[in-house]
């Protein structure tokens, strides 16, 4: 069982018994064939249909599609993301970032936040030269940064604290 809601926040319950899709507990009967790496051709209720996935982001269970040249994403929950909610525990799987530490030894080439400011999951915190290849370090989560705990030309070593938020 899957729940599926798109981003106008309309919400389907799928699930697949003996190779048919369920659908809001009716059958759901489609003709579906691939015409590419990522994009398909469908044919439901004597129309024509061309979806191609644009994006997948497996982590977050978030999937963009174009549908007919037209762009929908949707977030997917399975069934034990739905316990999860059922239990109020949704937020369960929310990662909390409190800080980052050197992946490897290396040496501070730029530092790209300071404190006080907001930074975004994947944007970019920091470079570190390891190895002589630049690393770009990533904000692991949404936070605020409370405190940068290295300087620019600073040598780290594996595990080090470098920013606090």
């Amino acid at each position: 069982m899957l729940q599926v809601k798109t981003a106008n926040d309309k919400i389907w319950q799928v699930d697949i018994k003996n190779d048919t899709v369920i659908l809001n507990g009716a059958p759901f009967n489609w003709d579906i064939s691939p015409i590419g790496p990522h994009t398909y051709h469908i044919i439901k209720d004597a129309r024509s249909y061309t979806a191609e996935l644009v994006s997948a982001n497996y982590e977050e269970k978030t999937f963009t599609f174009k549908i007919n040249g037209i762009t929908q994403t949707v977030s997917v929950k399975d069934r034990f993301d739905l316990l999860l909610d059922k239990l109020g525990m949704s937020d369960a799987n929310a990662k909390k970032v409190n800080d980052v530490k050197a992946p490897m030894p290396g040496l501070i080439l730029e530092i790209k936040v300071k404190p006080g400011q907001e930074v975004k999951k994947g944007d970019p915190i920091m470079i570190l030269e390891a190895m002589k290849m630049e690393n770009i370090l990533k904000s692991p989560g949404d936070g605020v940064v409370k405190e940068v705990k290295v300087e620019e030309k600073q040598n780290v070593e594996k595990n080090q604290v470098l920013i606090l938020f």
